[in-house]
């Protein structure tokens, strides 16, 4: 999986939100705070916006707001909000591929794929990575010091 620029932007934007949840925040106080061009920053807060995850005001008086608790807002909530499905092969869902002769398992390794980053970025929100205080399965993985070794 590559963690694209939107779901980055998104996370990071969600977090503005929540760190300063007596504040309504403008599009270019967010993009300052967290350095995200300010394009970019429209387009996710109007996906954002789209999946209940921020409120918008307009006006002189306008801005964002978290549209419900950041303990309430998964990871994978936001990534499928901003990017779709967690995971693609070849443009379709893992369930959809077939495959014959020796690649006819294949589909299960996909399958697997997609499990293991449920497994993670379902049980994250947007309150634990404001505190720090991750799940402890993900913790575990995040403590192997093999996770932490690029690979080529």
């Amino acid at each position: 999986m590559q963690v694209t620029a939107r779901v980055d932007y998104a996370v990071r934007t969600l977090l503005e939100l929540a760190a300063r949840p007596d504040e309504r925040l403008t599009r270019d106080d967010i993009a300052e705070a967290q350095d995200i061009p300010r394009r970019y920053l429209e387009v996710v807060l109007s996906q954002l916006r789209i999946a209940g995850m921020v409120s918008g005001q307009r006006g002189a008086a306008g801005g964002y707001n978290l549209g419900r608790s950041p303990a309430q807002i998964t990871v994978a909530e936001v990534t499928r909000a901003v990017d779709g499905p967690l995971t693609l092969v070849q443009g379709q869902r893992p369930e959809e591929m077939s495959y014959s002769g020796s690649s006819a398992h294949l589909p299960e390794l996909w399958i697997g794929l997609r499990a293991s980053l449920r497994a993670v970025l379902e049980s994250v929100t947007i309150m634990d990575l404001l505190t720090g205080h991750l799940p402890a399965s993900v913790q575990v993985l995040i403590d192997d010091p093999d996770a932490w070794a690029p690979r080529r």
